[in-house]
């Protein structure tokens, strides 16, 4: 339990990491379903979720998106949080409006839903 309560007490040091109605997922390992936990993330104004039990496909987008992260992005140059956060939000920018994929029929993300809604 101590490496989730230093990470809940890491955020809650460094103010304006945490933004507004954050949501904060998670499997459902007894670490997170812990009473004591869920209190001190509600306290941050952490918004909880977690996956379904046994479905190891509610966490396969979040997974594949951080593999492209880390084989397309140059992140570890970055020299403090503000540097990262900016990395991260390029790159969110670029894999949801530009980056075509052919799970998607040769789409960006943003156009396949786009699609969908239309249809």
């Amino acid at each position: 339990m101590s490496i989730v309560y230093k990470t809940l007490e890491h955020l809650d040091q460094n103010t304006g990491i945490i933004k507004p109605n954050s949501i904060l997922y998670s499997d459902q390992g007894v670490h997170y379903t812990n009473p004591e936990f869920q209190k001190k993330a509600k306290e941050l104004k952490l918004t909880q979720s977690m996956c379904r039990k046994v479905n190891c496909w509610d966490n396969a987008p979040m997974e594949s998106l951080f593999g492209h992260f880390i084989d397309e992005v140059e992140y570890k140059h970055c020299r403090n949080f503000k540097e990262l956060q900016q990395v991260v939000d390029s790159y969110i920018d670029v894999y949801n409006n530009r980056r075509y994929q052919w799970g998607l029929e040769k789409m960006t993300p943003v156009q396949y839903r786009n699609h969908l809604l239309a249809a």
